[in-house]
């Protein structure tokens, strides 16, 4: 595990290196701002981790600053309701169609029976991209044409999984801009035709967060949560930049569980995130 995230967060940690090339057992504060800058974490979280930090620094103090970041309730919802439903959401571009072919993949590698719902009827090119995958994997969809109801896909997902009794649903959404307000309703309304398909349906929604994205992916968090409140994220792309450190900042200012990082661009490339893991991931660039 700590290979991949090594793998996810190497841009990061080259970044690291530039400010802080030789390891050490201890270092200064400034020295520490300077190694949270670079890795792009929120000013005002360092400011406040540094606060409760001596003059010299060692690994575990720095490891404790760090971890209590992620120091709040993560609840990962786990049922055995059957099918058990999940609705992807987030802005067009964050990675949403690769992440659903993620979470079908590892489902499928834990023996389950998988359904795909294509519910992003907004464009086109996403029914497409993620009937592509669903052939790839070898996954039944449920896809209509561009501008048709959502609300009829979801439905219809469902009741197909009820029907020929598959163990996870995975709905895709529109990922137009946060802003809009006919997104909202079109989203609160999928909610509801879910709920009627299935009583406590959808019962996960996974907010996806492009990792380069830093204070806007925090404000569209917000933003989605407050519509439809999201129960968990993935974060994408965090091994394309060395804005690794945004993880931090996403904790901070959301206190939602991150459930899972993607590593890459194939199926394979999800991995479970750890918060030790990911904070002795950063510090093994930085002590001896």
């Amino acid at each position: 595990m700590f290979n991949l995230f090594k793998k996810v967060l190497g841009r990061t940690n080259e970044a690291i290196k530039e400010v802080a090339p030789t390891k050490r057992k201890e270092l200064s504060k400034d020295e520490f701002e300077d190694i949270l800058l670079e890795a792009d974490v929120n000013y005002a979280l360092i400011e406040r981790l540094l606060d409760a930090l001596p003059e010299k620094i060692n690994r575990v103090q720095a490891f404790n600053s760090l971890i209590s970041v992620f120091q709040y309730k993560a609840d990962w919802k786990e049922s055995d309701v059957k099918p058990f439903v999940e609705m992807i959401i987030g802005v067009n571009g964050a990675g949403k169609t690769t992440t659903i072919s993620k979470l079908a993949f590892r489902y499928q590698q834990e023996g389950k029976k998988v359904i795909l719902g294509a519910g992003d009827t907004f464009r086109a090119a996403a029914i497409e991209q993620l009937t592509r995958w669903a052939a790839k994997l070898d996954i039944p969809i449920v896809a209509t044409q561009q501008g048709h109801d959502p609300s009829a896909v979801v439905y219809d997902t469902i009741e197909s999984a009820k029907a020929k009794g598959y163990d996870n649903v995975i709905i895709d959404t529109a990922g137009r801009l946060h802003t809009q307000t006919n997104l909202s309703e079109e989203l609160k309304k999928m909610i509801r035709v879910a709920n009627k398909a299935q009583e406590g349906a959808p019962h996960r929604k996974i907010l996806i967060l492009d990792g380069t994205q830093g204070t806007s992916a925090i404000n569209q968090a917000k933003a989605f949560n407050e519509m439809i409140g999201i129960d968990g994220i993935i974060i994408t792309k965090l091994d394309g930049t060395a804005k690794g450190g945004a993880v931090l900042s996403i904790a901070d200012e959301l206190k939602m569980p991150i459930f899972y990082i993607g590593t890459g661009e194939q199926p394979k490339d999800l991995i479970r995130f750890k918060a030790n893991e990911y904070v002795n991931t950063i510090l093994d660039e930085i002590f001896i």
